[in-house]
């Protein structure tokens, strides 16, 4: 039996509402056990500095002309990481090894090879004296992959452990991504499209709330059936030509002018309509894997409703006894393991990389940074 650590990661996600803390003991293959979840919300400051600096970063020049504002907002919340990492440990006595530090993605593109992530990870580990590793991506663009998505390995050991077996695990965050595995083991991934941050963002604008809870705003709107259909033969010409994508590859402009309700109910059939057109495709193959939703998206009762009636057999990842709202930060607690043993965490079937391929920075009790590929 390998060795295994305890690794705590941390997640935040496109909603960018707050911080996902998982504890989870394994030894970065096939052992895992949840010990320690919790949830740590932004304070309204932060939440309104992260979004306003988002909604300026529109390409890789942006990243520098307001390279200032963005150092500001990386201390800020790179702080408050670390006091939600002190507040976890004052009540556990466990022995950490590892910290797995997301960050806050605020630009991704594949394309030029770069994917910024706020968090200063030096910062962090000098804080709360611990092993820190980051910078997950960027090893991967560096080797012909997308950078994302990197849970599939995890969705991987999740398969195997509960028996999932053929499965495909699909994440509604900012952006949908989805891991299937076949039954052998082998394992494809990719981003699908947008998930909740076109619907977010629509709240966010034209009403006071962060989100819709529950898809009740949607619910009480009415679908506009031609301006949804022209948008998603957009959407079909733009996954033909991508594997990866940013929240800023899309945008709200094509639901203007309607009431806050039907669009946020345009906008939910919208995101329905993706995962409908992969659901309508698997009817062509003879495989029929579990369906299993994870991510924020999951709890968007009316958009769950809707994809219900294309397939009556999703379930939801908490059906099987995993806390959907963590499967993320456990995610990176388990590659922050998978890093330090040298493992690889991304592979060519689900970021596109020439090879499996390591990735990772580690800071803290080493003597020096090391950069783990």
């Amino acid at each position: 039996m390998s060795k295994s650590y305890y690794s705590l990661g941390l997640m935040s996600g496109t909603s960018m509402d707050g911080v996902d803390a998982s504890i989870i003991k394994s030894d970065g293959k096939d052992q895992y056990k949840p010990i320690i979840d919790r949830y740590f919300e932004y304070p309204k400051r932060i939440f309104k500095n992260l979004t306003d600096i988002r909604s300026k970063i529109k390409n890789v020049n942006d990243l520098k002309k307001y390279q200032k504002q963005i150092k500001s907002i990386e201390k800020e919340i790179t702080i408050f990481h670390a006091d939600s990492v002190n507040k976890i440990l004052k009540k556990t006595e466990i022995n950490l090894d590892f910290v797995g530090f997301h960050g806050q993605t605020i630009f991704h593109n594949a394309k030029i090879k770069i994917s910024r992530q706020l968090g200063n990870g030096k910062l962090l580990s000098k804080i709360i004296k611990k092993n820190v590793l980051y910078n997950f991506r960027k090893n991967d663009l560096r080797n012909g992959g997308e950078g994302a998505p990197l849970t599939p390995v995890f969705h991987q050991m999740l398969g195997k452990k509960f028996n999932l077996n053929p499965a495909s695990f699909i994440n509604i965050g900012g952006i949908i991504n989805r891991t299937t595995i076949a039954d052998n083991g082998e394992f494809f991934a990719k981003d699908e499209g947008p998930g909740m941050c076109l619907i977010d963002k629509w709240i966010r604008i034209n009403s006071k709330k962060k989100y819709d809870e529950n898809g009740n705003i949607a619910r009480s709107g009415k679908l506009n059936k031609k301006i949804l259909n022209k948008y998603f033969k957009f959407y079909k010409i733009l996954i033909s030509e991508k594997k990866s994508y940013d929240t800023n590859d899309f945008d709200i402009s094509f639901v203007k002018g309607l009431s806050l309700k039907n669009g946020a109910a345009t906008l939910t059939y919208y995101t329905a309509s993706i995962l409908i057109n992969f659901f309508l495709s698997k009817r062509k193959s003879k495989i029929r894997e579990k369906i299993i939703l994870c991510g924020g998206g999951r709890k968007n009762k009316f958009l769950v409703d809707i994809l219900k009636k294309y397939n009556k057999k999703i379930k939801l990842i908490d059906d099987y006894g995993i806390d959907g709202d963590f499967v993320e930060s456990q995610a990176f607690a388990y590659l922050a393991i998978r890093s330090y043993l040298g493992l690889p965490i991304s592979f060519p079937k689900t970021t596109g990389c020439k090879k499996p391929t390591k990735g990772g920075i580690k800071v803290g009790i080493f003597k020096k940074e090391q950069i783990l590929f």
